[in-house]
């Protein structure tokens, strides 16, 4: 058992953003903590993330606590690299403690102490407050019978591509179009690979709309703001994001005229040779574009409310082209025809939570019980997890909010 002249006010478990954030409002409250990263700083953005990807928020947004942009290109966007550079200069500007390949493989309680015992493939930690900074989209989620496709294929999930040039000869079929299959689609695209996109029901976003970056407006409307009770469907499910292109307007339109083959959903097998798709391929590019306009009626509210000076509305790029569907759709798909040799699942994300040995913490399905990033047990945080209190909730946008609302709430534990 430990000393209480050993126990940490708080531990902070993963160096991403998030759990930078956090760990730099724990400094500022004075609190003695330690960063715990299972790899480097930002691995999950090192490892699960293709060469030509950027980040989604102009380089404007993309900002750490504390920090503001400095440079020449607002409106421009950070790759994957500069990305990491960028936390790696947050957290060696600002001294954090940082523990660098320091996996976590329990999280438990201590009844005699109150503290909570971190065991680490270092030693052991105890705290009197866990930040958990892991993520909730790190994970890759694939359909029950992605399993019975024919070994012939090759299948990775959207964290394993890095390149059209590191993926066998032959088509690619893309499930899911979401901002990842949806990017991914294009990037193969661009390397001249024939691609099949099997679609799904999404909103999307324009890049710009009136003279601004998407995201400048929906953080000014308080679209961004909107709570995670109000975004909960009656299934239980949040939406996924709306599609949104990282340097220009992407959209199902856009892809078809770049080639790319759009199918309805895919829904399973026909045989050990033929793949079935719905017919809605029609219906996900309307749905996106219907999404699309809603939220640009927003903004318009917004700018008339506050009569904030902006530029007429300039026409969207995806509503120049019309989408290039297969007609009649395509309901089933033969591989060997189609001459389809990859399958990329884009499917979805959920947190690896599986270290955690305290009850009262997980749902049935091993994910985190919170209300905005409080857990049950005290003591005990979530950062970083998408929509956990609002819209903005899982991006760099909510994090110096969140890291100093928690650093406060430990802090009154703590200094109390």
């Amino acid at each position: 058992m430990s000393s209480k002249a050993d126990i940490l006010d708080a531990v902070v478990i993963g160096a991403g953003w998030a759990g930078l954030g956090v760990s730099h409002a724990l400094a500022k409250k004075g609190l003695r903590h330690r960063l715990l990263e299972r790899g480097r700083i930002g691995e999950t953005w090192r490892t699960q993330r293709w060469d030509s990807f950027r980040m989604n928020t102009p380089n404007m947004q993309t900002v750490m606590p504390g920090d503001s942009y400095q440079g020449s290109d607002p409106d421009g966007v950070l790759t994957r690299d500069e990305f990491v550079a960028l936390l790696e200069d947050f957290a060696g500007r600002n001294a954090l403690p940082v523990q660098s390949d320091t996996p976590v493989t329990e999280l438990a309680g201590d009844q005699h102490n109150g503290a909570y015992r971190i065991t680490t493939t270092r030693g052991t930690l105890w705290a009197r407050n866990v930040v958990i900074a892991s993520g909730n989209l790190n994970c890759a989620v694939r359909p029950s019978w992605a399993a019975a496709l024919p070994h012939s294929l090759d299948q990775i999930d959207a964290s394993g591509y890095r390149s059209a040039a590191d993926l066998r000869s032959g088509a690619v079929l893309v499930v899911g179009s979401g901002q990842s299959g949806a990017q991914i689609a294009e990037d193969l695209a661009e390397a001249g690979r024939s691609v099949f996109l099997a679609t799904s029901r999404l909103g999307r976003l324009p890049r710009r709309y009136r003279g601004r970056d998407i995201m400048i407006w929906l953080v000014l409307s308080g679209i961004l703001d909107v709570p995670r009770k109000e975004l909960i469907q009656p299934s239980g499910k949040i939406p996924a994001r709306a599609l949104l292109g990282a340097t220009q307007t992407l959209s199902l339109q856009s892809l078809s005229a770049q080639g790319v083959v759009l199918l309805g959903r895919f829904t399973g097998l026909v045989d050990r040779s033929r793949l079935a798709f719905a017919d809605d391929a029609k219906e996900h590019v309307r749905f996106a574009d219907e999404a699309a306009a809603n939220v640009k009626r927003l903004i318009d509210d917004y700018i008339q409310r506050t009569q904030t000076d902006a530029p007429a509305a300039e026409p969207d790029p995806a509503e120049t082209i019309a989408a290039q569907l297969p007609d009649p759709p395509i309901r089933s798909l033969d591989l060997a025809g189609s001459g389809i040799t990859t399958v990329i699942w884009c499917t979805g994300f959920r947190g690896d939570f599986s270290w955690v040995r305290l009850a009262g913490l997980l749902d049935a399905q091993g994910q985190p019980m919170l209300e905005n990033g409080l857990a049950a047990l005290p003591g005990i945080y979530f950062a970083g997890l998408d929509f956990a209190a609002t819209r903005k909730s899982g991006i760099i946008l909510a994090i110096a909010e969140e890291a100093t609302r928690l650093a406060e709430h430990i802090a009154g534990r703590t200094l109390s």
